[in-house]
Formats: structure tokens, C-alpha cells, sequence
């Protein structure tokens, strides 16, 4: 069996009534002949959106079938146990060209109780945002399940909402429960369960193309939505150059910043798990078992587990974020 090396993905491109062209515009990604896009899935295990191999010898095979192949090479012995052959992170971008829908997602207990697959934790890159462009996360107040409900019935749903003022290069992390919904004017890469599990609370009263209203899920959202309010929504997190930064930890997930404009060698050897590098800035490449790998702003790599040493080496300044399971 040949062996494994960084792979790159075809993106799935998906319309969405709020998407615009930042998709295209800043990170270059020609989503035509779609009229918008709101989304972009750069590595997918999700059944009926399975990403598929976009260079070297396994080009055109699918990621689920790959683990299928390869179990633990490539996923690493402990994601391979808990997950079997379903690959347990999504990766997009989205582009918020107006407002999202208010929602929230379960998490694992309570989508195992409704047979929905696995919960949907996430967290949000800021990549552009427009001036005076802002966010929704959690409640401005301590809210009861009762209070809550008043507020949907008398239709002041966003009196309760806690609204943030967004910048490039922000975190926020959005556990599962958590309410939120991005606004117009973010373009943003989202690292997320493997999970396609919604609850629409609000939709701002909006139609879809064939005049209707979208399907709202207030009675299923009840039980899964998170009531207490936090001191604080926006991860903060110590920037530094040529260093590997912790934005967040997660039982779900580990996301990690790299700003580099110079050589970085990266070991994994205490790590099993794979590595997914998301190119948000700049280009540079990839050195691995005397091969080399190109990549650029909007591109997303998989970086087996059985590929323990790399060197990224920035062609321009550039930014990367490091994705991995411990």
C-alpha cells in the first residue's frame, strides 16, 4: 500500500438565501455557476457531502472511503476507535452577506437521545468583517425556560439576544447550546463537529425563493439551548509570530494560530491524530518525506496521523490554523 501523504479536497460549494461573493472576492474560490455562496465545505465526512481528494495518486476518492482503507494511518489509532470510518470534524467558510437564522445545536447526550447522530459544538475564525459588522452569542441575561418562552410568544426574542461587534482575526467559540447567528458582513472559517444538526428559533421573518417561510424548530430547540449568561463570548488569546498560539481546547476539538514569515518545522510525534491546516492568509508550502506541497489563502490540508514531521515554509507573511483531536 503506497503511503499516505497531505491531501487536498475539492470544495463543495452551497447557495444560501444569505450568501454573497467574499467566497470569491477575498479568498478566490470561483464558485460558479451557483448565483451566491454562502458556504464553502473544504473537508467534509458528512454522508451526502463527502470531500473528495483533489491531488496525488488517491485524487477522486472520497474521505470516508479513505478511512475505510487506511483507519487509524489516517485518522490515528484513538479517533479511529471512537469514530470509526466517519471523519469527526467539518471545516467551512461562510459568508454572511445578510442574517443568519437565530439557532442553536445539540450536543452529543441529547442528539444520541434523538438518534441525530453526534452534537454540534463549533467555533469561528473572523477572517474579514465590515465596519460596524456583529454577531449574536448567548444571552445579555440570565434567562428561565419560561422567560424565554414569553419573549418568543411576544415576539422580543431579540430583546434577550447578546450582540458583538466583530474584527478580523477574532475567536468565538460557540458550544453546543449556545445560541447565536452571524449578521451581514462576515466572512468567517468555522471548525465544527461533524454534525448537520439545527434547531431554527428566528428567521427574521424572511421568505426562501418560493415565497415561503423556512422551517422553524422552536419546540425541539428548547430542550438543547443553554439559559445562563457569561462574562465574556469572544475568546481572547496572546498573538505571536513564528510560534504555534492555543486559541481553543475542546473535548471535541484542539485549534491552534500559526503566523508565520518564516520557517516553521512542526513534530508530531505525541500526537494521534490527524492534523488539518487551513490556509487563511498569504501562501507558502508544505515540506514532508522529502516531498513538497503548495498551498495558498482559502486552501485546506489533511495532514495524516502517520506523518509526524513537517516543515511550512511562508512564501509571503501568511496565517494558519491547526486543527487536531487529543
Amino acid at each position: 500500500m503506497n503511503e499516505l501523504y497531505p491531501l487536498k479536497f475539492t470544495p463543495i460549494f452551497k447557495d444560501k438565501i444569505w450568501g454573497g461573493t467574499k467566497v470569491k472576492d477575498i479568498l478566490g474560490m470561483d464558485f460558479a455557476p451557483l448565483p451566491n455562496c454562502g458556504e464553502v465545505w473544504v473537508l467534509s465526512g458528512v454522508e451526502e457531502a463527502t470531500s473528495v481528494v483533489s491531488n496525488g495518486f488517491l485524487k477522486g476518492n472520497e474521505l470516508n472511503e479513505l478511512i475505510e482503507v487506511y483507519m487509524g494511518d489516517l485518522t490515528g489509532d484513538a479517533v479511529y476507535e471512537k469514530f470509526g470510518n466517519e471523519f469527526p470534524i467539518l471545516i467551512k467558510f461562510i459568508d454572511a452577506n445578510d442574517y443568519l437564522s437565530v439557532q442553536v445545536h445539540p450536543d452529543d447526550e441529547l442528539a444520541a437521545k434523538r438518534k441525530t447522530g453526534y452534537g454540534k459544538s463549533e467555533m469561528w475564525y473572523i477572517l474579514q468583517a465590515d465596519e460596524n459588522a456583529e454577531l449574536i452569542s448567548g444571552f445579555n441575561q440570565k434567562l428561565s425556560k419560561e422567560t424565554y418562552k414569553k419573549h418568543l410568544e411576544n415576539k422580543t426574542l431579540q430583546d434577550i439576544l447578546n450582540h458583538e461587534k466583530v474584527k478580523k482575526d477574532e475567536v468565538y467559540n460557540i458550544p453546543a447550546g449556545r445560541i447565536h447567528a452571524l449578521g451581514p458582513g462576515i466572512l468567517l472559517a468555522e471548525i465544527q463537529q461533524t454534525s448537520d444538526t439545527t434547531y431554527r428559533i428566528y428567521d427574521w421573518d424572511r421568505l426562501d425563493d418560493k415565497g415561503n417561510p423556512r422551517q422553524l424548530h422552536v419546540v425541539e430547540a428548547l430542550d438543547a439551548i443553554d439559559f445562563n449568561v457569561y462574562d465574556s463570548y469572544k475568546t481572547n488569546y496572546q498573538k505571536a509570530i513564528n510560534k504555534t498560539v492555543n486559541l481553543l481546547d475542546t473535548p471535541h476539538f484542539t485549534t491552534n494560530l500559526m503566523h508565520l514569515d518564516k520557517i516553521l518545522e512542526k513534530n508530531y510525534e505525541e500526537l494521534d491524530s490527524f492534523v488539518i491546516l487551513i490556509c487563511t492568509q498569504g501562501k507558502g508550502e508544505l515540506y514532508y518525506s522529502n516531498e513538497m506541497l503548495g498551498f495558498k489563502k482559502g486552501d485546506c490540508v489533511l495532514i495524516p496521523a502517520t506523518l509526524k514531521k513537517i516543515k511550512l515554509v511562508p512564501l509571503e507573511e501568511m496565517k494558519l490554523l491547526e486543527v487536531y483531536i487529543i
